[in-house]
């Protein structure tokens, strides 16, 4: 494969997160996800702690509070199935502004919400710390099978080439007098969307032939270094180690008599 290059989640910088091996992150990752997931909705500081640690991570990393808000629009669907539950949702109700909510339908949107915010703001900050090509190269550090590694790796490099054939297509549409007012369009679409995909798979049959002549045999060489020691798996594992100590903490605390810490 050719130099990786600049994805739009991506921030080019040189800071300590930056640095750490990509299969380092994703492990840490992987482990913050499950620690939020495992940890009792009714544990709202927990919560609280885990979006602290995630801001601490992104003031190391140098990722500006604007960059992440942007790019969790990601969550809006589901936020629109969120906020659905209480409304639909069966058993006692209780009064929220006038409406009457499902109880257990607010608890189960605040178990959504909270765990899944907190996955999608980790993740976004992996993705802007890691190259898209690094992150597949950890991947395969991390003995993900191969084909998988493989399928991503080539959707990484020639997703930006399927785009740019899609503008093109769009920009001749649109010199011959070409608009998309109505479904009256609908069928030019179709067959711009068909043209596509022939397009597309022909240039990926191009492709593997061309590999198979320069003796690819099923597997990617790796051509860089991405070897991680002791010290840099320390380093990234002290995010979910920390997230994990607040959620023993906050379970020992909501267990002491008198305090009922949730």
């Amino acid at each position: 494969m050719g130099a990786g290059h600049h994805h739009q989640l991506y921030r080019p910088g040189d800071t300590p997160v930056h640095r750490l091996p990509p299969q380092c992150k994703l492990l840490a990752v992987v482990a913050f996800a499950i620690v939020v997931v495992a940890t009792p909705r009714e544990r709202f500081w927990a919560f609280g702690a885990y979006a602290v640690l995630l801001a601490g991570v992104a003031v190391v990393a140098r990722v500006p509070p604007g960059f992440v808000i942007r790019r969790m629009v990601v969550e809006l669907p589901f936020l629109l199935f969120v906020f659905a539950i209480p409304v639909i949702g069966l058993g006692e109700r209780v009064e929220v502004l006038g409406l009457e909510l499902s109880r257990e339908g607010l608890w189960a949107s605040w178990n959504i919400l909270a765990k899944a915010t907190l996955g999608v703001v980790a993740s976004i900050l992996l993705a802007a710390t890691t190259e898209p090509r690094a992150m597949i190269l950890g991947a395969q550090r991390l003995r993900v099978p191969q084909l998988l590694v493989q399928i991503a790796m080539f959707m990484v490099r020639y997703l930006d080439v399927i785009m740019d054939e899609t503008r093109r297509m769009r920009v001749a549409r649109e010199s011959r007098g070409f608009r998309a007012r109505d479904l009256r369009q609908a069928p030019i679409l179709a067959k711009s969307a068909g043209a596509l995909f022939i397009r597309s798979y022909e240039r990926g049959e191009r492709v593997h032939l061309a590999m198979l002549s320069r003796g690819y045999t099923g597997t990617m060489p790796v051509i860089s270094d991405m070897s991680a020691g002791v010290r840099q798996w320390l380093t990234a594992g002290a995010l979910p180690l920390a997230a994990a100590a607040v959620a023993v903490l906050t379970t020992l605390l909501a267990h002491l008599p008198g305090l009922g810490l949730t």
